[in-house]
């Protein structure tokens, strides 16, 4: 098995999944997360391009925030599209990323990504609210590089 494989056990995931649907549910933003074993680039750069690459500058309010892991790299990185960067304060990540990565310093990899996402929902709610014909723009499942 490689490294992305052995991150997160299926219970795990699942777990991770179900924590990006329930942060939705406070917010119209859309929540992903991206794991992979390694990159040359960065982690804020290649999170940036995975980003485009999942096509998460679609949704209509310009609102997907993408979670980034690079596993043996042991890099992590958050970033939100333009329109959740026009709306925030510059430091809006740095309370969720800090959450996250508190958690890896002691293998808690699970618990620091639902801990961040739900964080994520909450904080979003305030510049995002849900609406009630609020539509899923992204899949809830985690990307694989």
């Amino acid at each position: 098995m490689s490294e992305t494989e052995d991150f997160l056990n299926a219970a795990e995931e699942q777990q991770i999944v179900n924590a990006i649907k329930e942060a939705e549910k406070n917010t119209s933003g859309e929540i992903r997360v991206h794991i992979e074993n390694h990159s040359e680039k960065p982690p804020l750069e290649r999170a940036q391009e995975v980003f485009y690459q999942l096509g998460m500058e679609t949704t209509a309010a310009r609102n997907g925030v993408l979670f980034y892991v690079g596993v043996s790299d042991h890099t992590f990185a958050i970033i939100g599209d333009e329109g959740i960067d026009k709306a925030v304060e510059a430091d809006f990540w740095n309370t969720t990323k800090d959450v996250v990565i508190s958690h890896f310093k002691e293998k808690r990899y699970k618990e620091g990504l639902v801990e961040g996402i739900l964080k994520a929902g909450v904080r979003l709610k305030e510049y995002f609210p849900y609406q009630d014909d609020d539509i899923n723009e992204l899949p809830d499942t985690i990307s694989r590089g």
